[in-house]
């Protein structure tokens, strides 16, 4: 007979695996000491440089501005805007692939081709995944820049993936290509808005498409299909076994898991599951107040299994729906995702008692993807949700620093970047003082380690931090 949730809790005596010091960190958020400028007890010190009017940065770190929306890039297009995922590749030494989503909409004025789309001529139109019927091209998509780390300038900016919708995050993958997601659940003749007289999409959208870091222009836009049709965010890649993580941006989505058929052979096709709790069926780990659901505690290690889904392709845009009757899991907009060592970390941006934010840390079993890992199953904790404006708020995108902190953003006003160490202690990295309506996006280190790449979405900024990067602790 299936036991109870709070049965289940306070019989398992599970103990968690990782940043133990985030257990008290959570007890006593409400009393961690703030220094000057937001900066709190740990790190690289107060927020004192005014870099360019841009950022507020700790004492020996600078920024650049490397690119910006509504430039000529070298293949003659136009820089589109809203800029958010990156992902960071080495090409040759000293020089970095950089590959920049853009969050666009159909029909957006600031796509490639110019405001009025009279550049639209210079692409072959079999590689724009949709054209709109000519009327409502759709402006999603990514670029890529070169750029030299050490004369700190971008080399070569070119759109490499086209007629996309609201390319939101995506992931690198350790076979050196970028999984870029749409955020949308449109399909094929869907109207775009409540103007049009009829549906103008000429194909269905809610994929990823993979873009090679080697690159150099446009490439073919292959929707991955087998990975499932939903509101897409971001994905993970565990580089042993080829498995892709995927989170999804809905106040109830769910965690997604790709294995696929043949390592790093995306387009081969494999099989998408959801995750869920062994023990806890249908869980909701949302902790709003006005759920009747039991609270999901923190820092407490559930063991896990994965769920087989149908229908991957979901007409109906149901498949988070299907999921969890089955008994998937439950979150609360899913945003970035970073693949460290051995541990999985990923944020719910409106989720907790006060749904401003939560992160979650997911140990992949060591047989993972195979039969055997009912034997040592995955293990899910709400590694942290602090319920305290000072910590964080709305943590959307995330990355893992080369010294192994998890770096991430704020989607708020006068965002910041900050790091957590091991050891449960936040720190600031950064805070926008140029642009403060608007977020941070699409962090990401260069491999080097020396360069955290950021955008600042609107106005379209991508900006390189450089300092005396290492461990703060």
């Amino acid at each position: 007979m299936a036991i109870s949730r709070r049965q289940f809790v306070k019989s398992s005596g599970l103990v968690s695996l990782g940043f133990m010091g985030l257990t008290h960190l959570a007890a006593k958020a409400a009393v961690i000491p703030l220094q000057a400028y937001g900066t709190l007890a740990v790190g690289y010190g107060p927020l004192g440089n005014n870099a360019n009017g841009i950022l507020n940065l700790p004492s020996g770190f600078s920024c650049k501005v490397i690119s910006q929306k509504g430039e000529t890039m070298s293949d003659q297009l136009i820089t589109p805007g809203y800029f958010d995922g990156m992902g960071a590749f080495e090409n040759t030494p000293g020089k970095v692939a950089l590959i920049r989503n853009h969050e666009l909409s159909p029909g957006s004025t600031l796509g490639p081709y110019g405001t009025d789309n009279s550049l639209v001529n210079k692409v072959d139109k079999n590689l724009i995944y949709d054209y709109g019927q000519g009327t409502q091209i759709c402006m999603g998509g990514t670029t890529t820049l070169l750029y030299d780390e050490n004369t700190q300038r971008v080399e070569k900016q070119f759109l490499s993936l086209a007629g996309t919708i609201r390319n939101c995050a995506g992931g690198i993958t350790p076979w050196k290509s970028w999984i870029t997601c749409e955020e949308t659940g449109l399909k094929a003749n869907d109207k775009v808005n409540p103007h049009d007289s009829i549906g103008v999409l000429e194909k269905d959208h809610g994929y990823n498409f993979e873009v090679p870091a080697a690159a150099n222009g446009l490439t073919q836009p292959i929707p991955l299909k087998a990975m499932g049709r939903f509101v897409h965010e971001a994905v993970a890649v565990q580089p042993v076994t080829g498995i892709v993580y995927q989170t999804e941006d809905m106040a109830d989505g769910l965690f997604y898991r790709f294995k696929p058929k043949k390592y790093g052979q995306l387009q081969q096709g494999g099989k998408l599951q959801c995750l869920s709790l062994r023990d806890w069926k249908s869980a909701d780990t949302r902790n709003w107040p006005d759920l009747s659901t039991d609270k999901f505690p923190i820092k407490k290690s559930f063991a896990v299994e994965w769920l087989d889904l149908d229908e991957v392709e979901a007409p109906n845009n149901d498949l988070r729906l299907r999921g969890f009757q089955q008994g998937g899991a439950r979150f609360a907009n899913m945003e970035g995702i970073w693949y460290g060592k051995e541990e999985v970390f990923f944020a719910c941006t409106s989720g907790g008692e006060n749904a401003k934010g939560q992160i979650f840390r997911y140990e992949p079993s060591k047989y993972e993807g195979h039969p055997r890992e009912q034997e040592e199953p995955g293990k899910l904790e709400l590694f942290l949700e602090p319920n305290n404006f000072e910590i964080f708020q709305k943590c959307d995108n995330l990355t893992i620093s080369p010294w192994g902190d998890v770096i991430i953003c704020e989607d708020i006003s006068n965002p910041r970047i900050l790091g957590i160490t091991p050891k449960g202690e936040v720190y600031v990295i950064a805070q926008n003082i140029g642009y403060p309506d608007s977020e941070f996006a699409g962090p990401v280190f260069s491999p080097s380690g020396k360069t955290l790449f950021i955008n600042i979405q609107n106005p379209g900024l991508t900006i390189a931090i450089t300092g005396p990067w290492k461990s703060p602790a």
